[in-house]
Order: C-alpha cells, then structure tokens, then sequence
C-alpha cells in the first residue's frame, strides 16, 4: 500500500509493518503523520536501511513525546535517555528475554519503544510481538466480563532481583543497573486497558511484571494469570521480526508484548532503545 508517500508491506495478518521510501533523519510532516497512522493501524513498524546518528534517532523518538529515563537501567553517560544494548558474543541474551510490555510496573508505564540495529548476528536474535488486542478479542464473552474492570498488581520485584540481574547491579555485564527503591514497588492498571488513541481494548497482564491480581494473594491469582499468559501469545496473535543492520523496529507498548530471542550465543549483538514516556493505564 501507499499513503503519504510511504510504502507499506504488512507483515503478518496479526501485526506489524514495514515502511520503505522514508530516511526518519528527514521526515516531512506529511511522512510523520503516514507514521503516526501505520503505528497506531499496525502497533509494530520496521524501517530498514536507516543512517541515524545517535542524535538522530532521539530526535525521531521525540516526536511522539518526551523520553524515558530508566529508574533501574542505566543509560548512556552522554545520553541517559538512551541505553546500549549489547550483547557480547559467548554470552546468553538477559535483557528482555521472556514475554513483557516494557516497563508495565511503572505508575505511567511506557508509551513506545524505539530501537536501532547497529550489529546483528548472521541469524538468530529475532523479536517476538504479540497483538494484544486480538488477545482480548479472542477471549469468551463470559471471560471479558469477568476481566473488564478488573485490576492487576505490577511490579519489578522478580524480573529485577534474579541472579542475572544482580550481576547487572554489580557492574559484571554489558548492561549495567542501578539500585532503586521502585524495583519493589506495586502498581495497580486494568487487566483490560483502553488504548487512548484508538479506542479499541487490550489486555494488559504480562508474565514479567503482573504478580497477582488486586485484593487477590499470588496463589489464588497463579491459575488464572497462568492461562492469560498462555493465551495472549498464541502464535496467531504474533509477528516475528528478524534483524538486519541499520534497521529501526518500533513498537506500541500499550497493546503488544515482545520477547528477545536468545538463540544466538556465539554471536555479538549492538542495539540502541530510546524509549517514549507513556500514561497511566485506563
């Protein structure tokens, strides 16, 4: 398809596209908009064969709302809205490995990721989307009544005090982290969020960060969280994205999960997120 003079190419019929013809270095508002609209139809956006700077990809980052500093994960000296993502070659992948919305313990919790592609192993190292939207759609009428108005309890306290993670505390990896309080906060958002832009209704628990659902022990809320986990990335629900070098994948935090694909050991991989601040859930 062709709109606002991009080219577009769905990549499953669950989610996701590409857009060829535009450099996001130098975008007119009239290719901005293109965007804005192909991200909020198809929640992920690929563009391959990008030249950005560093200052340029924040700026692209930037025009859709102020960015996130990480309370936990240190970013770069220079630009700590910005983290490196790197994984060295001989080691297992431990950032964003296993299913998640970015950052859903957060009061706000993240609008959107933006990622460009520096090195990339031969193969291997793929991101998993899941569509969370359909997840919801898909339920039974009798589950969505039960869910709608529902709340669950996010929290950082698991994902953020593993083994690897303490490594990452310690200053022993790649990624570095920094000790903060809010790894053991609990925050309470729908566990079925409308999105502000579009209208349409998502479920919103992750196996990462919902711990239990509200006024409900983690036992009582183990068996049903369980099967939301299984549910929402059936594989009808996904897109897989490989990645090449100089690539930009951005992603919609409000309505699908990613996973970061650890099947590359022997292999580096350099990666930059930039991360879009977002609201608090309704």
């Amino acid at each position: 398809m062709t709109a606002h003079n991009l080219q577009l190419k769905q990549v499953t019929g669950s989610l996701g596209a590409e857009i060829s013809g535009v450099k996001l270095n130098d975008l007119s508002n009239e290719q901005f908009d293109g965007i804005c609209t192909a991200f909020a139809d198809h929640s992920v956006l690929v563009f391959r064969n990008q030249d950005l700077t560093h200052d340029e990809h924040v700026a692209f980052a930037r025009r859709f709302g102020d960015l996130e500093v990480h309370p936990i994960v240190n970013g770069m000296d220079e630009r700590p809205e910005m983290i490196k993502m790197l994984k060295p070659a001989g080691e297992s992948a431990s950032f964003g490995v296993g299913w998640h919305t970015d950052n859903s313990f957060f009061a706000e919790p993240s609008m959107g990721s933006v990622v460009y592609s520096h090195v990339v192993p031969p193969h291997g190292g793929d991101t998993l989307f899941a569509n969370q939207y359909l997840a919801y759609e898909r339920l039974s009428d009798g589950m969505k009544r039960m869910l709608d108005g529902m709340g669950a309890v996010h929290s950082a306290k698991y994902a953020y005090t593993s083994d690897t993670a303490e490594e990452k505390y310690e200053g022993k990896t790649a990624i570095t982290y920094k000790r903060s309080d809010s790894v053991y906060d609990e925050v309470v958002h729908p566990v079925v969020r409308t999105h502000p832009n579009t209208g349409r209704k998502a479920l919103y628990v992750n196996p990462m960060f919902t711990i239990r659902f509200e006024d409900m022990s983690e036992e009582e809320s183990k068996p049903l969280l369980d099967y939301l986990f299984a549910h929402c990335t059936k594989p009808e629900f996904c897109c897989r994205v490989p990645w090449d070098p100089k690539m930009v994948t951005m992603w919609d935090n409000r309505c699908v999960q990613h996973y970061a694909v650890d099947d590359y050991v022997e292999y580096e991989r350099l990666l930059y997120r930039v991360t879009v601040n977002g609201e608090k859930p309704v």
